[in-house]
């Protein structure tokens, strides 16, 4: 059980953590943001191609009003006309419906980039919950936004209501001007007032923007508990990865128990240590270590030795150095080939007593062992 405070979420969200939320399409998201970037790109386009688009429109209106009394009543000239007048207000608007596309689209990746999830159209039968829904609207993400929205409201109203004022007596003298310079100025005063909400949505998506990273990531903090957990599951469990150390001790300490009858002999300290050496001429460079081990390891080695006639020497030093400096299934060192091929010239006399008798050979004693090689000589831990 872990402690009361350690249930609070004061941890920032892990890489990890943060990968999955994507995967789930959780990601931070501001729908003010995306409506100010889109009606921002609108009023750019319109200002920078405006003129041209107003008089390409113009020119269709015309072409649309003027038609004599045949075409009115002919019915392929007016399916003819309308389409070519479609086609052209088409191409006129095109640029304009083309960027808005693309602000649609891009707008969106500005907090967070591109994120692709099915998790979200999963059905969640968890959402017709009344009580998860009552909930969430009591929540205070959502009073929040309740009046985020109220503010909006205000904002952009006070915005309208200034740009009306301010432009009112020059509203009411469109009616004595000329048409096209009246709705030439009427488009001035509609460019401003529009300029000016742009300038309001601008504003609140600066505002909310920060906010919903923050909440975003505050929703995704961790506890410390979690925190643990994630780096035991990327280390792996330490009780697990001992139990897999044990077995695969287990594995090979069986393998190399099965490797103790195919060694030539067994060299031991007499009770300590315990290493087998095996030797095939023309195959091998050197003898190999096929099993080693110490106390109730080494004792086993010997008895598995014994079991099978492997011959056993007594060179405590020379068992001391092939212990502390081999590998199982390595060769030995080359500053004891000599003190070895003395051991091995032993084991096949001993080969050739046991098949033709004879007098028993004499293990060899004080096999010359460079000191530094022995442990107990040199001063290193075995």
């Amino acid at each position: 059980m872990f402690e009361e405070h350690d249930v609070e979420r004061s941890y920032p969200a892990t890489p990890k953590r943060l990968e999955q939320a994507r995967e789930k399409g959780q990601v931070a998201r501001s729908r003010e943001l995306a409506t100010a970037a889109i009606v921002l790109t609108a009023a750019l386009t319109l200002w920078g191609l405006g003129p041209a688009l107003f008089e390409r429109c113009l020119r269709s209106f015309r072409a649309g009003l003027s038609l004599d009394r045949s075409a009115a009543f002919d019915d392929e000239r007016m399916l003819t006309g309308l389409h070519s007048l479609s086609s052209d207000m088409l191409f006129a608007v095109f640029p304009l419906l083309g960027l808005l596309l693309l602000a649609t689209l891009a707008a969106p990746l500005l907090l967070s980039g591109w994120v692709f999830s099915a998790h979200a159209i999963k059905p969640d039968f968890a959402r017709l919950n009344p009580l998860r829904g009552l909930k969430n609207i009591l929540s205070a993400h959502s009073l929040v936004e309740l009046g985020k929205a109220v503010a909006k409201c205000v904002l952009l109203g006070g915005i309208g209501t200034g740009v009306v004022v301010h432009g009112w007596s020059e509203m009411q003298q469109l009616g004595s001007q000329p048409p096209v310079g009246s709705v030439t100025h009427l488009g001035a005063i509609m460019s401003t007032g529009f300029f000016a909400l742009v300038g309001g949505l601008v504003l609140i998506a600066l505002i909310d923007a920060p906010y919903q990273l923050w909440h975003y990531y505050g929703g995704l903090k961790m506890s410390r508990e979690e925190v643990r957990q994630e780096q035991r599951e990327m280390e792996g469990d330490p009780q697990l990865k001992a139990r897999i150390r044990s077995q695969q001790r287990a594995i090979a300490r069986k393998r190399m128990m099965a490797a103790v009858p195919k060694a030539d002999v067994i060299v031991t300290n007499p009770t300590h240590f315990a290493v087998a050496l095996e030797y095939r001429e023309g195959k091998m460079g050197a003898p190999r270590v096929v099993a080693k081990g110490r106390n109730l390891i080494a004792q086993r080695i010997r008895e598995i030795g014994e079991e099978h006639r492997v011959p056993v020497l007594e060179a405590p030093p020379l068992a001391r150095a092939l212990y502390r400096h081999t590998e199982i299934g390595s060769e030995i060192p080359q500053a004891l080939y000599t003190v070895v091929a003395q051991v091995l010239a032993y084991v096949y006399q001993v080969q050739r007593f046991r098949r033709a008798g004879g007098a028993m050979p004499v293990a060899p004693a004080d096999l010359p062992v460079p000191p530094e090689l022995d442990p107990l000589t040199s001063g290193a831990s075995a």
